[in-house]
């Protein structure tokens, strides 16, 4: 593997990776660099705090003395090597199955794909839309469930025969399909999993009717455009609810606003939350005015929340939960303690906030008397302190800053300027907030901070942190609706040939973690977002870390392997199970598009980067869902 002798952050940062914000809240890199400095444990990959872990995951200090065999046993394949290929590798004895990739008809009479892309409008909107995301498998009986994924966003390169040069209202009707989010039947038969033709196959786009519930709903002011609200964006991440319904993230819907208008200035709320004239080169406004900044200046409000989907009724609006606040929704990892219903939340972009809403009561008697758990409950954002402690400090309207006296308003007001609201409080801005998630057996919550540009102080103890880490924390008593915790450190992520203090070798050493889940055995899988600036770059500290990867880690002893790697140019991300693990559905979201150290792709050759998985002289590459299993049909990582 070759390395540069003089690295460097590498070409210019991707939107996510520049910070919005203005506050002058103590930074987790100054939190962290003190924490680092009052401990010296760092083993096997996890670094940890003497108290933390003692009580930690899967027995803690007593598992460490006399568990060894059995904690060897929870990451029982071998790792995949590092690869730069245009395939996707996955361990011996397994195998991984193309099941449904962009442009499949999502019902047995609809539109066939059409690989020079030139499927119309309308026939996106009954295929399965673009880059495919956070992900959930949803149990209808023994070998037969719904898939329910979203659908990120849109290389409008790719999506249109011609590319995206000119923009129509044609070529916005296609991109708004290929947004959203898909909701099909698959089964298992014969040892493969099929699309099922089933009544409960639809698509949620951005032409979808939805609406507004909590604070911030109905007829709010905020919300008035004189249209129907529709549709969801820039579908993230995701989360499942006990009563069975989906709930669906809007991380960075701003990039889709922009106008021509040249007195358009944004308010200093809009520009909180990276709203800006030009956009990030979507153009919607072009062939849409609801995306126009000067002329729809309310639509913007109606984006950035966890939106909740019910699988099994196709007939249902999805419903925007707004008292989960209006931010860069990564994820809503729900979890249940004392009856009540807990969600955790990143905001994803750099110098932002991690958060968590606690319902009022206990969610079953809510619905019984017919209240909805996610309208009524405590929006909190975290602290982290310098002692390994931290607090969750409510978002709640009357209390602390969040007064009329300082120009909140009411509680609608504090979400739909909740990152304002967060930075009142004194939250702690972090490192690219990204997935949580929760460990089955101890509670421990867990959480991927991708990477950061470092900040400028002598204590950092990575400046810059391109390769991101792990953060987890244990909640007071394990009830995730305390408002104290304990945190520290569980992963330093990145190449050791840069930094001797990343404990990864070979089989597991990885950067910028992005997507995290746990399965039943309390396995942590992670999944890499390494930027297509960065990807192979020789310019890069990520020069040896090869294509995106997903990784297995034993939360323990911090040993981690690799245990698939993607193809050329693509995330690699959704990450869900089967209910007897025996089959693990993950995403490979973007293959083919542009590699900073490649050739760019055209509409004359989309293919320049990668022609996965349909491999078609003819075609495009295309984000889809892969069915992983085991050739012996055991339980995978195991």
């Amino acid at each position: 593997m070759s390395r540069p002798v003089t690295p460097s952050p590498g070409p210019l940062p991707e939107p996510d990776d520049i910070s919005a914000n203005p506050s002058g809240n103590r930074l987790f890199a100054d939190v962290l660099t003190v924490r680092l400095s009052r401990r010296t444990a760092l083993t096997g990959g996890v670094v940890a705090a003497a108290g933390f872990l003692g009580a930690g995951a899967a027995g803690g200090e007593a598992a460490a003395a006399g568990g060894a065999r059995q904690r060897r046993r929870l990451l029982g394949f071998q790792p995949v090597e590092i690869s730069s290929a245009d395939t996707l590798t996955v361990p011996d004895g397994y195998t991984a199955q193309v099941l449904i990739p962009w442009g499949t008809p999502i019902r047995a009479n609809g539109p066939a794909w059409r690989r020079d892309a030139a499927n119309t409008a309308a026939e996106q909107a009954q295929q399965i839309g673009m880059s495919h995301d956070g992900m959930r498998f949803f149990p209808l009986g023994p070998d037969r469930g719904l898939l329910v994924l979203n659908h990120e966003y849109a290389d409008q390169l790719l999506l249109f025969p011609d590319g995206d040069a000119v923009m129509t209202a044609e070529k916005v009707a296609k991109s708004l399909a290929a947004h959203g989010v898909s909701v099909v039947e698959v089964a298992l038969r014969r040892g493969r999993w099929e699309l099922v033709d089933s009544r409960l196959n639809r698509r949620v786009t951005m032409a979808t009717p939805v609406r507004f519930a909590g604070p911030v709903a109905g007829d709010h002011p905020s919300l008035r455009t004189g249209a129907e609200p529709r549709g969801t964006l820039n579908n993230c991440s995701c989360g499942a609810t006990p009563w069975g319904t989906y709930l669906t993230c809007e991380e960075n819907w701003n990039e889709y606003f922009a106008t021509d208008d040249p007195s358009w200035v944004p308010t200093p709320e809009q520009a909180r939350y990276g709203v800006t004239r030009e956009g990030y080169g979507y153009r919607w406004h072009q062939g849409d005015p609801r995306f126009d900044l000067a002329a729809t200046p309310h639509e913007v409000n109606r984006f950035g929340w966890v939106v909740e989907i019910d699988p099994r009724d196709p007939t249902a609006k999805p419903v925007k939960r707004t008292a989960l606040g209006r931010i860069k929704h990564e994820t809503a990892t729900v979890t249940e303690s004392r009856g009540r219903v807990v969600v955790y939340t990143g905001d994803d972009q750099v110098g932002e906030y991690i958060y968590k809403f606690v319902s009022a009561g206990r969610w079953r008697t809510m619905r019984a008397t017919g209240r909805h758990p996610l309208d009524h409950g405590t929006l909190y954002v975290a602290r982290f302190d310098d002692d390994g402690t931290g607090r969750w400090l409510a978002l709640a309207h009357g209390t602390g800053p969040l007064t009329v006296a300082n120009g909140w308003r009411d509680q609608a007001d504090v979400l739909l300027r909740t990152r304002q609201a967060a930075d009142a409080v004194g939250a702690t801005p972090m490192d690219r907030p990204e997935w949580i998630a929760v460990h089955p057996h101890t509670n421990e919550v867990y959480a991927t901070l991708s990477n950061g540009p470092g900040f400028p102080n002598a204590a950092n103890p990575r400046q810059p942190n391109p390769f991101g880490h792990i953060v987890r924390w244990r909640e007071r008593h394990g009830d995730a609706t305390a408002t104290t915790f304990e945190w520290d450190i569980f992963l330093l992520a990145g190449d050791p040939a840069f930094d001797p203090s990343v404990p990864l070798d070979a089989a597991g050493m990885f950067g910028s973690p992005d997507g995290l889940a746990f399965d039943g055995d309390g396995r942590l899988w992670i999944q890499s977002d390494i930027s297509n600036s960065s990807l192979n770059n020789p310019r890069t500290y990520y020069v040896n870390l090869g294509n995106n990867a997903v990784l297995a880690a034993d939360p323990v002893t911090g040993e981690v392997r690799r245990f698939a790697v993607g193809p050329r140019g693509c995330e690699m991300s959704g990450i869900s199970f089967t209910p007897d693990h025996r089959t693990m559905f993950v995403n490979v979201q973007h293959p083919g598009e542009a590699v900073a150290t490649m050739d760019r792709p055209t509409p004359q050759n989309p293919r320049a980067v990668s022609n996965w998985p349909d491999a078609d002289p003819d075609g495009r590459p295309r984000s889809a869902t892969v069915a992983i299993r085991r050739r012996d049909g055991g339980v995978i990582g195991r």
